[in-house]
């Protein structure tokens, strides 16, 4: 009778160490399954994209037996399929046409025309290779496009449009040589940073709708190509503005590609400070067209500088409102995606301070004061586009602000070059304090009147005249005298 208690004590307690062993022995294989494919890839930088793929790698359900590798579901093409006709029923069939016999009529009339044929063979394999990658050949003739698009040549106009209205306001005459050779050096300058760039930035690029056609992306042209452009175009650029123009210009033309290489570039992926030196890069254009003319850095340059710099906020702020999921896509740390509160404020801000900074340029002697009052309604109404932004933040208030900066900017340099401070008026400015100096310190004028006169030396006695000449009508004493 004791027999039967023990047997089931004994069968009850080597289930559970069974069902514990069990257990630990499929967990060891799984954990041994995911150090192998960690080791498998050894040799790369394992980034958070890649563990995330080693975990959809296992299936885990905690308190079962769940250990299976996930498998990619395949898609297979799905076949009609007919239930086998019933027995004694009609089954249709298609019989082929003799040549030159016309199709059966249907009912009402109506004839039916004979199947197309189906996609065969030959057609599905050139399907198949269009949709593989095939070498692209650079002609001669694609060159210019390719340059064009590979050196951003719209925004490579802007930049040399602003340098040229900075070289323009400059208080000095015009010179026409010396203008060309600013403008080209300053686009040369541009188009080397714009294709280094785009050399960064091939693989997030890809990503993105908005650049997916770019040159390097498409594989118009090779890297090798596209960096020996690149270097010809700044060498060129550079050498230009340092040795035809002044070195102060070259310098910055240099550390214009620098910062926007070397800097703005790598923090479009780390942080939102990006749109900050964005906007330094923008700003040295017109600083390097007054550069060019005077060969110094005045106040007046940096006034312009600063109202590219505040330019730029409202405009890039409203494009990349809209714009958020393809740089989400892409990985890049804009403000509109991680910040969206601050890019409207910041818009908002930097708009109002054109106003401000258009009531400078009258009392730095770079405009006259009908400036800020010719200027004050299209600051404005940028301002309260930005205001809407602000308080709106859709889609349709930020597409208003961006299409309106676009001509905002043209219509402000137009609009200081209008209002200039004529080199007439500043050099009667500038003459007129230095000669009002010196009458100050003169004496007054009844001081050197009242000084001494030195007495005249005496009058020598006239030799003695002739009787004959002694007569009134000849007499040449008061000629002698006068």
């Amino acid at each position: 009778m004791f027999k039967t208690p023990c047997s089931k004590l004994t069968g009850v307690v080597g289930a559970n160490v069974f069902q514990r062993f069990g257990k630990w022995t499929a967990s060891r294989q799984s954990s041994r399954g995911l150090v192998r494919l960690c080791r498998g890839c050894s040799g790369e930088w394992v980034t958070w994209q890649h563990r995330s793929y080693l975990q959809r790698q296992y299936v885990m359900k905690s308190g079962a037996e769940l250990h299976q590798r996930a498998r990619a579901v395949q898609r297979e093409a799905v076949e009609d399929r007919q239930s086998p006709p019933l027995r004694g029923s009609a089954v249709p069939r298609s019989v082929p046409l003799l040549p030159g016999s016309d199709p059966l009529p249907k009912a009402g009339g109506r004839t039916e025309a004979p199947p197309a044929p189906g996609p065969g063979p030959d057609s599905a394999r050139e399907e198949r290779l269009e949709r593989q990658w095939r070498e692209m050949r650079l002609s001669l003739e694609d060159l210019p496009e390719v340059y064009a698009l590979l050196s951003k040549i719209k925004l490579t106009a802007l930049v040399v449009t602003t340098a040229a209205a900075g070289y323009a306001m400059a208080p000095v005459p015009f010179d026409p040589s010396v203008f060309v050779l600013a403008s080209l050096g300053t686009g040369l300058a541009s188009c080397a940073a714009n294709s280094i760039n785009q050399f960064f930035e091939v693989p997030f690029d890809s990503n993105m709708n908005r650049t997916k056609n770019r040159p390097l992306v498409r594989g118009r042209i090779s890297p090798l190509h596209a960096v020996s452009f690149a270097a010809l175009c700044g060498v060129s650029g550079v050498s230009l503005l340092t040795l035809l123009v002044n070195p102060l210009t070259g310098f910055l033309g240099a550390l214009n590609i620098f910062l926007y290489t070397c800097c703005y570039t790598p923090l479009k992926r780390l942080s939102i400070a990006n749109t900050w030196v964005g906007a330094v890069v923008g700003a040295l254009p017109p600083v390097m067209g007054w550069t060019a003319a005077t060969a110094s850095l005045d106040p007046g340059a940096l006034l312009l500088g600063g109202f590219l710099y505040c330019w730029q906020f409202p405009h890039f702020n409203a494009l990349s409102w809209n714009l958020r999921e393809d740089y989400s896509r892409g990985g890049y740390r804009m403000m509109s995606v991680t910040h969206p509160a601050l890019c409207r404020r910041v818009a908002l801000r930097h708009s109002l301070a054109l106003v401000g900074l258009s009531s400078l340029a009258p009392a730095l002697g770079l405009t006259t004061w009908t400036f800020p009052l010719v200027s004050l309604p299209i600051n404005l109404y940028l301002s309260h586009l930005a205001f809407r932004f602000f308080r709106d933040s859709d889609r349709g208030s930020a597409r208003r602000l961006f299409f309106c900066s676009l001509w905002h900017l043209p219509m402000l340099l137009l609009l200081a070059l209008t209002c200039k401070r004529r080199q007439r008026d500043a050099q009667s400015q500038a003459l007129a304090t230095p000669l009002s100096a010196p009458l100050a310190v003169l004496p007054p004028m009844p001081t050197l009147l009242s000084a001494p006169v030195l007495a005249p030396p005496p009058a020598l006695a006239p030799p003695p005249v002739p009787a004959l000449l002694s007569c009134p009508m000849l007499s040449l004493s008061p000629t002698l005298q006068s």
